[in-house]
């Protein structure tokens, strides 16, 4: 038994910890406690929830309302692990400059992502994301279908369609939304989906696999020269190998914009930005 004594000489200890840290234990409390609760209560899954939230109140064909009313239901709903809006515009005026018609991205999620970066590409863009869980990607394709862009799915083994021939309203960007493991879906990129070369990639999956992925599309010859990178959540939750490599191969001019967590700006975050020099 500890005694009284010992017990209140780490009461402030205790107390200061829980002030410092308040921030991640009310994100604990609403990303993990909260849809852990109400998933097993609903029977459906946050992600699920926040589709039929959009459906109720997004603009359907309108993309900057679409991510608007994700944005609301994030504030004040449930938590979800998209970029969010104050990293969304760092993402959005990297698009701007660079212009990209060769874009990547791993991990669709919710859709989120896929959505801010179709809206920010211009006429005739392609753009390729990757979702390793069939149930956000079931959710992800409802999103960008509901944000009025030209979709296909295509699962990892089997040859995509032809292109469809709908989004032209959107300003021909036309998504492929690819349902398999970022590291069995990277090698055949060229040979069943037709990248040849990409010239913008987004990461936004999970951050242990952000070194391994990088070096697959390095060795597969899959980076354009002068290829854009951008890594989202490089310091929380973090992506210390990832950074590590970046800044010390040779290959990349990299830089960290700060900002911070989606959806708690209490919490610091940033997204690195790759500018690919090719091998040494």
């Amino acid at each position: 038994m500890v005694s009284p004594a010992i017990a209140l000489a780490f009461l402030p200890f205790i107390v200061t910890l829980l002030i410092r840290y308040r921030h991640y234990l009310v994100l604990l409390y609403r990303a993990v406690l909260v849809a852990w609760l109400r998933d097993r209560l609903t029977g459906i899954s946050r992600e699920q929830r926040a589709f039929q939230y959009l459906l109720t109140h997004a603009i359907p064909g309108d993309p900057h309302h679409i991510l608007q009313t994700f944005d609301q239901w994030c504030y004040h709903c449930e938590h979800l692990s998209c970029v969010g809006p104050d990293k969304g515009r760092i993402v959005e005026r990297v698009l701007l400059e660079r212009a990209p018609l060769w874009v990547l991205e791993l991990g669709t999620y919710c859709g989120y992502g896929t959505v801010l970066l179709a809206q920010g590409l211009p006429p005739g863009a392609r753009l390729y994301t990757i979702e390793g869980d069939p149930r956000h990607a079931a959710v992800a394709e409802k999103v960008i279908r509901l944000a009025g862009f030209s979709e296909q799915t295509v699962s990892t083994g089997r040859k995509p369609s032809s292109a469809p021939e709908t989004g032209e309203e959107m300003g021909g960007v036309q998504v492929e939304l690819i349902v398999g493991p970022s590291e069995e879906v990277i090698p055949h990129l060229r040979e069943k989906h037709g990248l040849m070369k990409a010239n913008f990639v987004f990461m936004d999956h999970w951050k242990r696999c952000y070194l391994r992925d990088l070096q697959l599309l390095e060795s597969h010859q899959l980076l354009a020269e002068g290829a854009t990178i951008l890594a989202d959540n490089v310091l929380f939750p973090g992506a210390p190998h990832f950074l590590q490599y970046a800044k010390t191969c040779g290959k990349y001019h990299c830089k960290v914009h700060r900002a911070s967590l989606e959806y708690f700006h209490a919490i610091p975050d940033g997204i690195a930005e790759l500018r690919y020099t090719g091998t040494r």
